[in-house]
């Protein structure tokens, strides 16, 4: 597989470019880091003083002993690893440096059944030759265009795994990278989504879902991009008053030149139409409401109606290496508990994190007045997000409940999970431990039709 690099920028961009300044690159002194004292992908290959967090060795890529490919339901790589203590709302003032406001709060709001058990830290995120050689190549080359809205000069790999500039030009840089983090070149999964009420009860909504991420194209290159880091599809198969209808996403790179395209198929009405609410904070009917838009992927879209500031490295409890809670046949009445996810099924361990964190700016519209983010630093995935209302009170925290996907190789979640604080209510994103089979991976790139608005019609109507 090769991935072209080319560093003529899309027409797409060329008004934004021209129109703001871009920050600058960091040198090739400071890129060739990268593999050596950093990560290929940026972060500390040291581990810390205290030695609770490990030096990277090069990730986990092996497979374990059964493991036949992708699609297969994960095996456990570590089942002989046990909790080295659990977090509590009795003791939680202890570790009270290494926990996020939002877990210190799932804490408190149920103290009688939310814990944190912690797990030996493991450091297994890796990623493909190539990703790496593209990630070095993407920090000497690599900018911000504008206050955020797009990149110039990145394909393929991480684009800013050496943070650099002011507060709020790495704080953007953090966003970009999880906004373009590896996930592979194009995946296919059935799974389902819940909104859990009070009292425990439930209804799945299922779908199929597929994707494939434009950014990692092993046969374009950024000229190619055409402003599109993703394409993402998804049909609905289940409840009956659901099922037939399709939604097709065409993700851009910079969504203040070209909003988002979606579109959605109606199975009632047969047609396909525009989406325009798609963005933003427009509510999720299938999470009933407990997730705005931009909540999906603990956090996506363009990121102009907030102010952004970078608040350092951070060591925190964060979930991680999470293989029970996805195992096969594991029924989702053990996962879903009445308040929140079964922890027993869960691990948690010590990591460093990138703390941001965004204020809705005074002349913006949007239900969260302030976001914080924590940015695994090794894969960087959003793994935690506390979101504040407009008066500045904790509302929802976020989720992402990680894992190392062998077959790739490369960290992402198993599932995400939302939670309401003040409706004591969450939803839970990416269940498939009852399915056949969990997200299957492949390199193929799809004909340019596959995901155009013209096959959403003929696809549904099968």
């Amino acid at each position: 597989m090769t991935i072209k690099k080319s560093w003529l920028f899309g027409s797409v961009f060329a008004f934004s470019v021209a129109a703001s300044p871009v920050m600058a690159t960091v040198s090739a002194n400071e890129a060739a880091r990268l593999g050596n004292e950093l990560t290929p992908f940026g972060s500390l290959k040291a581990g810390n003083e205290a030695g609770t967090i490990p030096a990277w060795t090069g990730g986990l890529t092996e497979v374990p002993a059964g493991y036949k490919g992708s699609g297969q339901h994960h095996i456990n790589p570590f089942p002989n690893d046990e909790a080295l203590f659990t977090i509590n709302a009795r003791n939680a003032k202890q570790y009270d440096e290494f926990l996020s406001d939002g877990v210190k709060a799932l804490l408190d709001t149920y103290p009688a059944s939310f814990n944190v058990p912690v797990y030996q830290s493991r450091r297994t995120h890796a990623v493909p030759d190539l990703v790496a050689r593209n990630t070095r190549e993407n920090a000497t080359n690599a900018s911000v265009v504008g206050q955020g809205e797009g990149l110039d000069g990145a394909y393929g790999g991480y684009p800013f795994p050496i943070l650099h500039g002011n507060n709020e030009e790495k704080a953007w840089q953090v966003i970009w990278n999880h906004l373009t983090r590896w996930r592979g070149i194009s995946l296919t999964r059935r799974s389902s989504e819940v909104a859990v009420q009070q009292n425990g009860d439930y209804s799945l909504v299922t779908s199929q879902q597929e994707a494939f991420f434009n950014f990692y194209n092993p046969e374009g290159g950024e000229a190619e991009l055409d402003n599109i880091i993703f394409y993402y599809l998804s049909f609905t198969q289940s409840p009956p008053r659901l099922a037939g209808g399709a939604i097709l996403v065409h993700e851009t790179l910079n969504q203040i030149v070209n909003p988002r395209n979606g579109w959605g198929y109606n199975a009632g009405q047969r047609r396909v139409r525009r989406a325009p609410n798609l963005g933003y904070d427009s509510p999720i009917a299938a999470a009933d409401n407990l997730r705005t838009a931009d909540d999906t992927d603990i956090f996506n879209g363009a990121l102009d109606r907030y102010n952004w500031q970078y608040e350092g490295l951070r060591e925190m409890y964060i979930p991680y290496n999470n293989y029970e809670i996805g195992k096969k046949g594991l029924p989702y009445s053990e996962i879903l508990g009445v308040s929140h996810v079964n922890p027993d099924l869960t691990r948690w361990e010590l990591h460093r994190v990138h703390v941001v964190e965004a204020t809705l700016k005074d002349d913006e519209r949007h239900i969260y007045g302030k976001r914080r983010f924590y940015v695994d630093a090794d894969s960087w995935n959003t793994v935690l997000l506390d979101q504040y209302d407009g008066r500045g009170e904790l509302w929802r925290v976020s989720l992402g409940i990680l894992k190392n996907y062998y077959e790739l190789p490369g960290v992402w979640t198993a599932m995400e999970v939302f939670h309401d604080l003040q409706a004591r209510r969450y939803h839970v994103q990416g269940l498939d431990s009852e399915e056949p089979q969990t997200r299957v991976f492949t390199d193929e790139v799809p004909n340019k039709r596959y995901f155009s608005p013209a096959s959403l019609r003929r696809r549904s109507v099968r």
